[in-house]
């Protein structure tokens, strides 16, 4: 039996990210979805006390389309998450499955030293997770 390689969470992770102000519209963070065609927006700490946070398209379907809300009017930290669940780039990619699977997460960012680094999600686990 072979010996398994081990991936980390930095070997897959992307830059496939924004991040925006929490004060920001939900009209205007769906401008930089269509035109950085991110996957997520993250959102950033006020102070080196705060945390970040996310906001998914999920998030603006449920909380703004889904309730007739008009997005110009609905402000990002009204409707994100946070604090957001973050990964280690050194994490075993195994390990943040199961993180995802435990919280029911399909994005989170990767941070070091309190800073974003970059995002991974399913996507990126399984196709680096399950060999040739």
């Amino acid at each position: 039996m072979s010996e398994r390689k081990l991936v980390r969470v930095k070997d897959v992770m992307v830059q496939d990210y924004a991040i925006v102000d929490g004060l920001m519209t939900v009209k205007e963070a769906i401008a930089i979805y269509k035109q950085r065609n991110v996957a997520a927006l993250l959102v950033d700490k006020r102070n080196d006390d705060d945390e970040y946070g996310i906001l998914l398209l999920s998030d603006i379907a449920k909380q703004v389309l889904a309730k007739d809300r008009a997005p110009e009017r609905v402000n990002i930290y009204e409707i994100m998450t946070k604090p957001v669940i973050g990964v280690e780039p050194e994490m075993d990619i195994r390990y943040s499955a199961r993180l995802f699977d435990n919280f029911g997460l399909s994005i989170a960012p990767v941070i070091a030293g309190g800073e974003v680094k970059g995002v991974v999600s399913y996507n990126e686990i399984v196709l680096a997770g399950i060999a040739d």
